[in-house]
This record gives structure tokens, C-alpha cells and sequence, in this order.
């Protein structure tokens, strides 16, 4: 977990906390609401636990919702970054807390081993990543949070986000946070059926740090994001990487579902495709954007919008690729993909706004990339996809 300096007590006043969640003015987060908080929604967190008693987060966690067989500790954060999760998908804000970007949406929280559960017999104990999809998949929660990855493919994993794929749920995870360094491929973003989220920074430029390939499908805030700073919740911190963005995308289509609960998972993510900020045609992608920013506010104010067939995956020429060999491994870990894979595609150097000809008035007319990166766009289909991991 990416940690910077700055520390921000939940006791002082409310504006210490609100005031850092820069995102949720640029995302016009108070109009959003008037239409959609996410009621209804309940989101699968899978991560390092989610504590249930910070004052932000009570009375949003179901943890009698948990399966038996993977709710070992389930409430125990060892970490506090699951917990950060938690709160920025379904923060009240009580207590100066956070307040998520789907604040009515309910949080189910699953435990999970990654590499910072040192201890061993807690780690044997607690679910792996593909238990906890699996136990999520099998749960009523419709969107399924992971904001963490491995350089390791598991077999299990990969197919324990088809069955939850099959079920009809949707998943976002962080693509990680090793951009500047081996840009290796984390899974599960990596995975079919995945949305890979980067992170962006409050001018809307992708973080030098958010990893980059095919495997990104949208691009969401993650840069002085606020998140608890350990696991003794006395305090929060800026934070910063695409565990932030992911757990915003998250949100987001929290927010799209609630407004509409008769989609499918295909139409949610489709309206999200169709509607994020980009400068370059629909239906392509850029390696370090994919789709663009993710704007949930541009559904909600279409009252016409059309989300298109209820049973036709909008990703499926990718969803029906992603094996590329790599051997199962460690535990995944808190970061971190060199995607390659993928054909037909172009390189160029572009810029993208989050506001495009067709997106009306937008204050968040973010700047995303400019000459400082060539950026890859890829057409809509034809191409591999590659998938990916977390960081805050």
C-alpha cells in the first residue's frame, strides 16, 4: 500500500477528510446523488478483511452475509486496506469519515491471504482468492471488488471469475502499481471477464505509477485518495494507487445498477463503455486508459440512454481469450503487468479529455494523457486481452 505523508485524523473537522476527496466534485458526485447512491447494491470486498465498527462504515457491512466456509476474521483488517475499500464505495461520512461514491450501496466483505498477512497459521486459515470469489459469485452482491493481484496465473482463480462471470456479476480489480518499474501483468485483473482499472490524479492525467496494457478497461481516480493509514483506524492518509481506482469503478457501477436494477451486468458495463471520457472513437482503447474515465454521472442524466442487449457481453472478443501461460505462483500481494498480447492494434501519441463530442457540459474535463506517453489504441475487437492487479 502506497503511503504518503500526509495524515488526516477523522476527529478533526469534517473538511479534513471531505475536502481530500477531491474526486467526488470532479466527478460531480452531490448531482449524481439527487438520481442514485447505490441502494439497493451490495458489493463484494474482496481484500486483507473490512472492519465493520469505523464510524463510516457502520451499519453498511453484512457480515451475517459471509458464507461459513470463508469467514474466518472476516471483520479482522490486518492491513486497513480493505477497509479503505469499504469506505470508499460505502462510506456515510459519519464520524468525519469517508463517504463513499455509493454511500446507499451495502458492503460484503471477504478475507483474503495476501502477501501482508504475515502470519502463517492466520494466513492457512483464511480463503484464497479463487474461495472468496467463488463464496462471492454464490452471494447477492453483484459487483465484486479486488484491489489486490499477483504476477501469478492460478487455474482456480481463472475459474472461479468465470463461474462468477457466469452468475452474472460484475468485476473490477487494480491493475497495480509497478508502471515505472517491470509493468508486469497481475492477475486477476489479467483475467477474462475482469475490468481492469488504472489510476488518474486530480488534473485527470494517468499516474506515472498505474500499470498499463491491453488488460486496462477504464481509467478512475487514484491519486491523494484518502485511506486509512494501518490497521489501527486513528487515522487517515493520502494514499494513492489503482486499488482506489478500482474500488471507485466499483462504485460507479453501483451507483449505474441501483439507478437501474432491471440491467444485466452487460448493459451496466456497456452504458459505462459507451459513456466514458475519451477523445478517440467508441469502441477502441487506449493502453493506458482502456475505454476512457469512467463517468457514471453521464448515464444517470440520460434518462433515454440505451444499454443495449441484456444477454450480449459487450467484451466478448476479449472475454474469450486470456491464457498466457504463466505458472501458478505465490500469494498475491498488496501491488503491481507487461501486457503484449493483442493484435491489430496501432501505436500513436494522443491526449484524451474526459469530455468527448458527444458528452454535452462537463466541469470534469480532465486532461488524461498528453505528449509526455505514446499511447497504444487498440480497435474494439479482434484483440487479445490481457488482465491485472492492486495498489493503493
Amino acid at each position: 500500500m502506497t503511503i504518503v505523508s500526509t495524515s488526516l485524523a477523522p476527529g478533526a473537522a469534517a473538511v479534513d477528510v471531505r475536502s481530500k476527496q477531491w474526486y467526488l466534485n470532479a466527478m460531480q458526485a452531490d448531482q449524481m446523488w439527487k438520481t442514485s447512491t447505490g441502494k439497493g447494491v451490495k458489493v463484494a470486498v474482496i481484500d486483507s478483511g473490512v472492519n465493520p465498527n469505523t464510524p463510516a462504515l457502520k451499519g453498511q457491512v453484512l457480515v451475517n452475509e459471509v458464507q461459513k466456509s470463508v469467514s474466518y476474521h472476516v471483520t479482522q483488517d490486518y492491513d486497513g486496506h480493505g477497509t479503505s475499500m469499504a469506505e470508499l464505495i460505502a462510506g456515510t461520512g459519519a464520524g468525519n469519515g469517508i463517504k463513499g461514491l455509493a454511500y446507499g450501496a451495502k458492503i460484503i466483505p471477504y478475507r483474503v491471504g495476501l502477501d501482508e498477512l504475515k502470519d502463517k497459521q492466520e494466513k492457512e486459515k483464511t480463503a484464497t482468492s479463487a474461495e472468496a470469489i467463488r463464496a462471492a459469485a454464490d452471494s447477492d452482491a453483484k459487483i465484486i471488488n479486488m484491489s489486490y493481484g499477483s504476477p501469478y496465473d492460478d487455474p482456480d482463480e481463472e475459474s472461479a471469475v468465470k463461474y462468477a462471470a457466469s452468475k452474472g456479476k460484475l468485476l473490477f480489480a487494480a491493475v497495480g502499481n509497478a508502471g515505472l518499474k517491470n509493468n508486469q501483468v497481475d492477475y486477476p485483473a489479467f483475467y477474462p471477464y475482469v475490468n481492469g482499472v488504472s489510476a488518474t490524479d486530480q488534473s485527470g492525467t494517468v499516474a506515472k505509477f498505474s500499470e498499463h496494457g491491453e488488460y486496462v478497461d477504464f481509467s478512475a481516480p487514484g491519486v491523494d485518495v484518502p485511506s486509512w493509514c494501518d490497521n489501527k483506524f486513528t487515522e487517515y492518509c493520502n494514499a494513492r494507487g489503482t486499488s482506489a481506482a478500482s474500488a471507485i469503478a466499483s462504485a460507479s457501477a453501483a451507483l449505474v445498477w441501483s439507478a437501474h436494477p432491471s440491467w444485466t451486468s452487460n448493459q451496466v458495463i456497456r452504458a459505462l463503455i459507451d459513456t466514458a471520457g475519451r477523445t478517440w472513437p467508441k469502441g477502441e482503447r487506449s493502453l493506458y486508459l482502456g475505454f476512457g474515465v469512467m463517468r457514471p454521472r453521464m448515464v444517470l442524466d440520460d434518462p433515454n440512454i440505451n444499454p443495449g442487449p441484456a444477454n450480449v457481453d459487450p467484451l466478448a472478443a476479449e472475454n474469450s481469450t486470456g491464457d498466457d501461460g504463466a505458472s501458478a505462483g505465490p500469494a498475491p500481494s498488496a501491488s503491481t503487468g507487461q501486457p503484449s498480447k493483442g493484435g491489430g492494434s496501432t501505436s500513436g501519441s494522443t491526449s484524451a479529455a474526459a469530455k468527448d463530442s458527444n458528452s454535452g457540459n462537463d466541469s470534469t474535463t480532465w486532461v488524461i494523457i498528453g505528449a509526455v506517453a505514446a499511447v497504444l489504441v487498440i480497435g474494439g475487437a479482434g484483440f487479445g486481452v490481457l488482465r491485472a492487479r492492486r495498489n493503493t
